[in-house]
């Protein structure tokens, strides 16, 4: 069993810092950009005049970003091959988004908007699992051009994280001799909606409120009539790009299938694996980041004529916090170690429960370490002149929108107690008589010379 990293992964790492420095440093120093990461980030980004969207000269400047990422060759790093990607593999995934979250805010990795210099995009490759060919020959190329930007229709007002009881409705209509579909029904939290071209809209085709079954996926141009941007969902951590959509009457043709018909809640949950634990990785850096400035800072800081740090009421939580990233760290690399060493179909199967433990247990991390650095920092950390209430504003809603932390437990104890997962058969065949109940020792009467003794 080896824990160092390969050679080549701490090189890569290199070749990163190199590239940052570069031409990532110079671009966000350039023209105020530093703006979106100093004090004033929240509103350099966000337009509260309309709707609180993001303001264009902050996504042009994450789109520059991307670009130079990508004539460099890293921002498709884990893609395939033939999306001109390297196929990185979920355990250097990993690392690399651990490491560039640990270097703290900044236009190389900004984890607020989904944005890094080396790209976690899942649609790729749910389009080359799913798509027709058609669909493959335009939306993979158009999501790296720029000319396709997809959001997700999922969620709806009325049930949350229930997804079988979706009440968007898909009914059968054939307009001008085209066979299609309309539909009709709101959906919550669609993502990038002001500036996607299609959502991949989930609704019921057949079956029962309840039903796994009878799901369907459409791929709805966002022009079409009938679509409807109700509100934009203002957030604890703005710019918003997080609305609320009506879907009255919309038609669309058979071609907009996206995916096995009635069967569209497996694609919805393709990727929540990979997702999940690179994600874990980016929550497990920046609380690194926390423990390390507050480590920095406390060394630095003499009230009363005497380092911060060695006061126990400051060293404590931090150790309790830099123990819980070590150990978390570890679970990370053998999870994705182990994704890596099995076919993707096996993950939900075999592995789901770690990927959930990793992901839920680093999004309350991250929290608990920015809330900590704030009150290291004193009144200074509690201000927007350093980045840790940002970090805990924006890492608060992956408690909520990597599947509820809840959620994720739930996976966990089915694990755990056999519902589901690899023990499954092993502990449903178990029978009361099977489970000893009684204490494991027996009180035995002592001898004279114990009595005595």
């Amino acid at each position: 069993m080896d824990f160092d990293l390969p050679a080549a992964l701490r090189d890569y790492l290199g070749t990163l810092d190199a590239f940052i420095e570069a031409e990532i440093r110079p671009l966000e120093q350039a023209d105020d950009n530093v703006r979106f990461f100093d004090h004033r980030r929240e509103y350099a980004r966000t337009d509260f005049e309309c709707d609180g969207l993001p303001r264009p000269e902050w996504e042009a400047l994450l789109a520059e970003a991307r670009r130079r990422a990508d004539a460099a060759g890293f921002l498709r790093f884990a893609m395939d091959p033939k999306f001109g990607g390297q196929g990185g593999s979920n355990l250097w995934m990993c690392v690399i988004r651990e490491y560039l979250a640990a270097k703290g805010l900044g236009l190389h990795n900004d984890l607020q908007t989904e944005h890094s210099i080396v790209a976690n995009n899942p649609f790729a490759r749910m389009f080359d699992d799913y798509g027709t060919p058609a669909q493959k020959a335009e939306f993979i190329p158009g999501m790296f051009d720029g000319t396709r930007r997809i959001t997700f229709g999922l969620t709806e007002p009325d049930h949350g994280s229930d997804a079988t009881h979706m009440e968007t409705r898909a009914q059968r209509e054939t307009r001008d001799g085209v066979p299609g579909w309309v539909l009709t029904g709101e959906k919550m939290w669609t993502t990038g909606m002001h500036a996607a071209t299609h959502c991949a809209l989930f609704a019921r085709t057949s079956g029962e409120d309840g039903a796994a079954r009878g799901i369907s996926c459409f791929l709805v141009p966002v022009d079409r009539a009938g679509v409807d941007i109700q509100e934009y969902l203002w957030t604890f951590n703005m710019p918003t790009d997080h609305p609320r959509v009506r879907f009255d009457q919309v038609w669309v043709p058979d071609t907009t299938l996206f995916g096995e018909p009635e069967n569209g809640l497996p694609l919805a949950q393709s990727f929540v694996h990979e997702n999940r634990i690179r994600q874990a990785a980016s929550s497990l850096g920046a609380a690194s980041y926390c423990v390390e400035e507050s480590i920095r800072y406390a060394r630095a800081r003499k009230p009363f004529g005497e380092e911060l740090a060695r006061n126990q009421a400051i060293q404590f939580p931090l150790v309790e916090l830099a123990t819980q990233i070590e150990m978390l760290r570890l679970l990370i690399r053998k999870t994705a170690a182990d994704m890596d060493a099995m076919p993707h179909a096996e993950v939900e199967r075999r592995l789901s429960d770690k990927v959930s433990m990793c992901n839920y247990w680093a999004n309350r991390l991250v929290c608990d370490a920015a809330d900590r650095a704030m009150q290291v920092h004193g009144g200074i950390g509690y201000s927007r002149h350093k980045p840790f209430e940002h970090i805990y504003r924006h890492h608060r809603r992956y408690r909520i929108t990597e599947g509820a932390e809840e959620i994720q437990m739930r996976k966990v104890g089915a694990f755990l107690f056999g519902y589901m997962g690899p023990r499954r058969a092993e502990l449903s065949a178990l029978d009361w008589s099977d489970v000893d109940y009684r204490a494991q020792s027996q009180i035995r009467p002592r001898s004279g010379a114990q009595a005595l003794g």
